[in-house]
């Protein structure tokens, strides 16, 4: 990297917190002693080097709890999918992953292709604040969408009979299927995730730098080897 790093703007505690998402269990797990791992956890462990600082991991079990803890000062840098209402807050870089995200119904269902998901008296379940719920209540005019706080709460409202569909990141949805049975993907997707860094906005000379760490990561092949490490399916780096 060219540029020096604004050290004090981008963890002007002194030491880098990184807001960790395991919502997305494409990106961010816990390995068998219960400590984090993942893409995320690595990136942020690699940008704390280059800038000298230790890392402090912040845990979130969602995304949409991410952008709400910027009024408290409560992380410097995040790991969430690119949107334009969280980029009003955040500043993010150009993405380094791309995910589906997909539909998943009953096997019943009459349902057959993505464009006819959205009919009146269509219940579709989400993760409150992620980033298809945003998506989808944008793009959405006839279908309701049921926002839960994770991934367990919107499966057991279908194991309730209280919703017709269920949309997410389509490896989750695919690990969702083959754990209760009974449920299949329709095929395609609804929308391509996009997954980037980011930082609160007003730090301008970090944001900079931040996206300046992402070009590198992508160009010298960082990003391709950890989707190798950890066995990434389901997505795939971003060009």
């Amino acid at each position: 990297m060219t540029s020096s790093p604004p050290v004090s703007e981008l963890a002007p505690n002194g030491t880098l917190r990184a807001a960790i998402n395991f919502g997305n269990p494409v990106l961010a797990g816990k390995d068998a002693s219960g400590q984090p791992c993942g893409i995320s956890v690595d990136l942020a462990r690699e940008f704390g080097r280059r800038l000298g600082l230790a890392v402090e991991l912040v845990p979130y079990e969602s995304a949409g709890h991410v952008p709400a803890a910027i009024a408290s000062n409560a992380w410097d840098i995040c790991f969430l999918a690119i949107d334009p209402k969280r980029a009003a807050d955040i500043a993010f870089t150009a993405p380094y992953a791309v995910i589906e995200g997909a539909y998943m119904v009953a096997v019943s269902s009459a349902l057959r292709s993505v464009d006819q998901v959205d009919r009146a008296g269509t219940r579709i379940g989400v993760i409150e604040g992620s980033a298809y719920d945003l998506y989808l209540t944008r793009e959405l005019s006839k279908a309701t969408l049921v926002r839960e706080a994770s991934a367990d709460a919107v499966m057991n409202l279908w194991i309730e009979g209280m919703l017709d569909v269920v949309a997410g990141v389509k490896p989750q949805l695919e690990a969702d299927a083959k754990r209760i049975g009974g449920l299949r993907l329709l095929p395609g997707r609804f929308m391509s995730i996009n997954q980037a860094m980011g930082t609160p906005q007003g730090r301008e000379a970090g944001a900079a730098y931040l996206r300046e760490f992402m070009v590198e990561a992508k160009s010298s092949g960082l990003v391709a080897s950890l989707f190798a490490k950890h066995r990434i399916t389901g997505a795939r780096p971003a060009e």
